[in-house]
């Protein structure tokens, strides 16, 4: 059987597979301990899952608008009023199946066959298999752990050419943790305004985790507002994972390309979610913010763990829920049967060994490093980094 060729563009996420081989080991009896997905260990708060049942009982069970109810629009707009003193109306937002969904509506409503797509590494694992998927063409531009994992000024107006069509980050970044300040957003905005035809999507699922201060947008900035793709979404901030809404806030023209896009593929996303979203957005963010207030506790925890392993080299965290450390010196090591040649044999030999899934640092463009999640319990952070530990010791 002959499959489309758009199958071989891209790659299965390296975040779901590692999830894979860990239920994999689970199943045969091992005792994993998962420092590999993306997702709060957290339950949705009540008020949001009261919400839920009511919209149920209320019948809100049939087709909904393609972009989301208008309260839900409404509510989106109040809280980047809010939350981040941005004015947007209704039309402006898109409401998808979850985040993931609004990125590929963008992305493929913006980018054409050849047009550069610039991505500050490290990324999310599927920005660049979504510019595949649209024919672009992924331009990495990589930053450092010396440099907070985060893009200059310098380095984007170095790579910026005629067949830029779009600048995709995220702040706080998934993987590395990295927060962009407002003075950082305003030295990368000098650059943009040189490049009226550069659109910027900027990723802020992860607005709310934020262990250094307020969360600063790229639309802050007026001038630049009107090329502007905000994605958000209610996954990581209010532990909604699984009731998959996100959403985008974009100028109007950008706004109804993705609506008819979607409109061919998915339609609306499942409308008592939209319910309980209203609720989400509207209501106390108290819940939130304890949630975070403990991924704080476990980021020192984490940080105080890895420090007591020699080899590694680790950067602290401004936000999300993930460490991005170095473990490059482990490279070339052995322990007589298996040797470490990257990340890949690195995540291999601790999932096999130590029974900690993690995931390689190729995925997210660095392959240097590797991501472990502290979205997990602390007792469950302090067994595995003793078990990391031991089997990073054997290492010779």
């Amino acid at each position: 059987m002959q499959l489309s060729s758009i199958l071989s563009r891209f790659s299965e996420p390296e975040t779901l597979k590692m999830a894979k081989l860990g239920r994999e080991l689970r199943a045969s009896g091992a005792d994993l301990i998962d420092l590999s997905l993306g997702e709060p260990d957290f339950d949705t708060p009540e008020h949001i899952k009261e919400a839920a049942k009511k919209a149920i009982d209320a019948n809100w069970s049939h087709y909904t608008p393609v972009p989301g109810f208008l309260d839900l629009r409404q509510a989106i707009c109040e809280k980047l009023k809010r939350d981040n003193n941005l004015d947007y109306i209704p039309e402006q937002i898109v409401a998808s199946t979850g985040a993931k969904q609004s990125l590929a509506n963008t992305l493929l409503a913006l980018v054409d066959d050849g047009d550069e797509v610039i991505i500050p590494t490290p990324y999310w694992v599927t920005y660049s298999e979504l510019v595949k998927i649209a024919r672009g063409k992924v331009v990495e531009v990589h930053t450092s752990l010396e440099s907070g994992f985060k893009i200059t000024a310098a380095q984007l107006e170095a790579a910026i050419t005629s067949k830029s069509k779009v600048f995709l980050f995220s702040s706080p970044c998934n993987p590395s943790g990295a927060v962009y300040s407002k003075k950082e957003l305003e030295a990368l905005a000098v650059v943009f305004r040189n490049y009226p035809e550069l659109v910027i999507i900027s990723d802020e699922i992860y607005e709310y985790i934020n262990f250094v201060g307020r969360h600063e947008s790229i639309a802050q900035f007026g001038d630049l507002k009107d090329r502007i793709v905000i994605v958000n979404g209610l996954s990581k901030g209010f532990a909604m994972t699984g009731w998959r809404l996100g959403y985008i806030a974009a100028p109007l023209e950008i706004a109804k390309a993705c609506e008819k896009l979607q409109g061919q593929f998915t339609s609306a996303t499942n409308s008592i979610t939209q319910k309980a979203a209203v609720t989400a957005l509207t209501s106390d963010l108290k819940p939130s913010f304890e949630m975070v207030k403990e991924f704080s506790r476990r980021r020192e925890k984490t940080m105080e763990l890895v420090s007591h392993i020699p080899g590694i080299k680790c950067f602290k965290p401004e936000g999300a829920f993930y460490i991005f450390p170095d473990i490059s010196s482990f490279f070339g090591k052995s322990t007589g049967e298996t040797i470490i040649r990257n990340s890949n044999d690195l995540c291999m030999y601790l999932l096999n060994t130590a029974h900690v899934s993690s995931v390689m640092g190729d995925a997210f463009g660095e392959p240097l490093c590797i991501r472990f999640s502290f979205a997990n319990s602390m007792t469950n952070i302090e067994r595995a980094w003793g078990r990391i530990k031991e089997a990073l010791g054997k290492l010779k």
